[in-house]
């Protein structure tokens, strides 16, 4: 199947259905490798830790921050 014919067929979807496949196909342009997420990951963890390190911020324990998400999804 050519370009030409993928977009004659997907003409032929609802409006929802083109959308959601225009969105689909404009994230596959830039989606990051496997690699890109765990280096930026890395770098937010280094950082946040230096931040905890240096006593800039203060660190909020595990359960508070689950009773709030809790509290924020009822």
């Amino acid at each position: 199947m050519n370009l030409r014919e993928i977009e004659r067929e997907a003409m032929h979807l609802t409006e929802d259905e083109r959308a959601e496949l225009a969105q689909n196909l404009l994230l596959s342009l830039d989606a990051p490798t496997d690699d890109d997420i765990a280096g930026d990951w890395l770098m937010e963890a280094s950082r946040r830790a230096c931040e905890l390190d240096e006593e800039r911020v203060q660190p909020i324990p595990a359960e508070d921050v689950r009773r709030k998400a809790m509290s924020l999804l009822r």
